[in-house]
């Protein structure tokens, strides 16, 4: 499960042009229309969550795009690819996903929202599913692009949180996330640094094992090509998806939320 969401890998080096002038909307609403997909096959180090932490392989089918009013961020996590029973995902959840679509608030009104740094406004949800019984939650809330220095532009949104299983609303999430080509090679290749902060807030913490606060922030250094990447990132996890580091959870495992992990990924672009 590596993101809520999403870094942004999820623009390709050729719809770069595009998203930037994505909130100009006064002769064609899909003049800025792009989309891109690629696989990522991944391995992580020492990934923290809901128990011990977890070192492990998984494929992830990442895509995303702009189609008038709507942009679209998803991707799919296939976890223990050749089901390997020493595996630390053996016996757990084979599949997750993560789909994140906003709808353009300019291009719904026609008029233009920016002001300040703030270059387009969105109406912004993100839905996260695992198999079996795992996770099922639904985010809902206000999005932006937002120009920051250096970095480019930014998404940022903030979601209220609704939590599928338990049937209820508990919590907030602010999420951003960023894609920054920072070194260009002569054959057009490029190094990037790209990555996001999921946080969430105002959680309930009415248990010993709940924390009322969970965050983490990946960090990732890539080296892309037209049809390749291939990267590292560092990520910091701290009480992550609400869990108190270090409590017993109520179905046994001590949860290891907090520290650091690594991960590597070979990518292919379609």
């Amino acid at each position: 499960m590596r993101k809520s969401l999403v870094a942004l890998s999820v623009l390709a080096a050729t719809a770069l042009p595009a998203a930037v002038n994505a909130a100009d909307y006064s002769d064609d609403i899909h003049k800025n229309d792009y989309s891109w997909s690629q696989f990522n096959l991944m391995y992580a180090f020492d990934e923290k969550g809901a128990g011990k932490e977890s070192s492990h392989d998984y494929l992830e089918m990442e895509f995303g795009g702009r189609s008038g009013i709507f942009d679209l961020y998803g991707y799919v996590d296939v976890f223990n690819l050749t089901s390997d029973k020493d595996s630390d995902k053996q016996g757990a959840e084979k599949i997750f996903m993560k789909f994140a679509p906003r709808v353009s608030l300019d291009a719904v009104t026609g008029k233009d929202l920016s002001f300040g740094p703030v270059q387009e406004l969105y109406l912004a949800t993100l839905i996260e599913w695992g198999g079996n019984s795992g996770v099922n939650n639904q985010k809902v809330g206000l999005g932006s692009d937002v120009m920051v220095p250096w970095l480019g532009k930014i998404g940022l949104n903030l979601m209220a949180s609704y939590r599928g299983n338990d049937h209820e609303w508990n919590g907030y999430h602010l999420a951003t996330n960023w894609f920054k080509p920072f070194h260009f090679f002569d054959n057009g290749s490029f190094l990037s640094y790209q990555g996001y902060i999921d946080f969430e807030f105002g959680l309930e913490d009415d248990a010993a094992h709940q924390s009322s606060t969970g965050a983490a922030m990946f960090n990732g250094l890539y080296w892309h090509s037209d049809r390749y990447a291939v990267g590292y990132g560092l990520k910091l996890y701290n009480n992550v998806y609400g869990f108190e580091d270090g409590e017993t959870l109520p179905w046994g495992p001590v949860a290891d939320s907090s520290g650091v992990g690594h991960y590597i990924s070979v990518t292919y672009k379609f």
